[in-house]
């Protein structure tokens, strides 16, 4: 079978027994075909494992994504300030990061699924300390253990993505797996806001906690080992397998590229809710709307989009998709009290451009590492997005301010740095994507 990989040595399509039937992911003739590619089938197993990926996904990317619309329940209910709350957003982000790193070494010496359940349950402890904090430095604690293990997790999912699906197929993964996002604005953020106004902050973390539970166990029950690539190691050791992943170039040309990519969400999203409501002028009892409405939006327009990144390229989607998101980002960040349904169209559009470009980028960088190597990879990689990510929502809250008013200041200033950032991702991007183009169109090496 081809390589899906960037160079040798060449990895299996599947890397795993229940992916073993899957197509090769190059060329059989090593040359690039010019006819869009055929989609390949999942197995069974493997949408099961879809399933599985994205209802974890969803209980980690809505942890991460209620403190959004919290925002506006955090600052008065814990009198704190912007700067206070980027910093509660952050420390998920840097304490995932540390972690990621440290978890790395390790990475692919365990079994997938025992690591990803290993994780996932410290995940779940953490998310229930915030669902029981009774002060702001509380709070900050438990963000921090929960970053600690739930920062982890989507590297390990990665992982396993590129071990069970063949490259060809992992648009389409990416698109389902990616809809938890739009599943957390149409199911969670809502319910979440309904809590908070009846019951506390403290309530959606508690559900979340419930929600996990069923996930873990789902996980428990319908995923098999994942650990073909334990026989690809020949690493001595943990710190020189970590030693050998971060020091290889078109690693770091991947690190580099999907570190600056993240910037924009961790800068605008922790105050979108606060700029909504304030500036806006939409009451925190109507953000459920917006919430809801984008979301079902993004839950179909997700699929889709991994299916065209699958079918008609993934740099190009990529670029489509930066190309609406500057314009959504600029018209978003410049308005004032606006019409509940302007808003709405505003937010699906955006959320349509910044699903596109996660999908395709999530998807092409997939195909860098070697087999051996992937979870080191990938760990590495959410480590430095994470703590990108943690520098960009602390970035943000200096830049944001709050007036006496309520409303917030610099808003617009984010939204301009967000846009340049994504210019400049749109030009590394392009490197990465001939690379793996490359690798793919290049003959299989003979195993070593």
């Amino acid at each position: 079978m081809s390589s899906t990989t960037v160079p040798v040595p060449p990895s299996p399509a599947g890397g795993a027994p229940a992916a073993a039937s899957a197509p090769s992911s190059g060329p059989a003739s090593g040359a690039p075909s010019t006819a869009p590619p055929a989609a390949m089938p999942f197995t069974p197993y493997q949408k099961l494992i879809v399933a599985i990926l994205a209802f974890l996904q969803f209980t980690i990317v809505l942890d991460f994504m209620i403190m959004s619309p919290l925002g506006a329940f955090l600052l008065p209910a814990l009198h704190i300030t912007t700067r206070q709350f980027g910093l509660a957003v952050s420390v998920y982000a840097f304490s995932a990061g540390i972690a990621g790193f440290l978890a790395a070494g390790f990475a692919d010496r365990f079994d997938r699924k025992r690591l990803l359940m290993f994780f996932y349950a410290g995940f779940v402890v953490g998310t229930f300390l915030c669902g029981v904090a009774n002060s702001y430095h509380f709070l900050l604690a438990a963000r921090m253990v929960t970053g600690i293990f739930g920062g982890v997790i989507g590297s390990i999912s990665f992982a396993i993505i590129a071990d069970l699906f063949a490259f060809q197929q992992r648009g389409r993964v990416m698109g389902v797996v990616q809809t938890s996002f739009a599943a957390s604005q149409v199911l969670g953020l809502p319910l979440g806001m309904i809590l908070s106004n009846h019951w506390g902050w403290h309530a959606p973390f508690l559900m979340i906690v419930a929600l996990a539970m069923a996930a873990g166990l789902l996980m428990s029950v319908g995923m098999k080992p994942i650990n073909e690539h334990l026989k690809l190691q020949r690493d001595g050791s943990a710190l020189k397998h970590l030693i050998k992943t971060v020091s290889r170039r078109r690693y770091l040309q991947a690190f580099g590229t999907m570190a600056l990519m993240v910037t924009g969400g961790f800068m605008l999203m922790p105050f979108g809710s606060a700029f909504t409501v304030n500036n806006i002028g939409i009451s925190t009892q109507k953000l459920q709307h917006i919430y809801f409405a984008t979301g079902l939006c993004s839950i179909v327009a997700g699929p889709l989009l991994g299916r065209i990144s699958d079918r008609f390229g993934k740099y190009a989607l990529f670029c489509a998709g930066s190309a609406l998101g500057a314009v959504m980002i600029f018209i978003y960040t410049h308005m004032g009290h606006t019409p509940i349904w302007q808003v709405i169209a505003v937010n699906v559009l955006l959320f349509v451009g910044i699903t596109s470009r996660i999908i395709s980028a999530s998807a092409l960088v997939s195909a860098v590492p070697d087999p051996a190597s992937r979870g080191a990879f990938m760990a590495v990689n959410s480590s430095i997005q994470q703590v990108s990510g943690g520098l960009a929502a602390a970035l943000g809250g200096l830049i944001v301010v709050q007036t006496a008013s309520g409303t917030l200041e610099g808003y617009d200033v984010l939204g301009y740095v967000v846009i340049a950032s994504m210019a400049v991702t749109v030009t590394l991007l392009y490197f990465i994507n001939r690379m793996v183009n490359q690798s793919i169109a290049a003959p299989p090496a003979a195993p070593v």
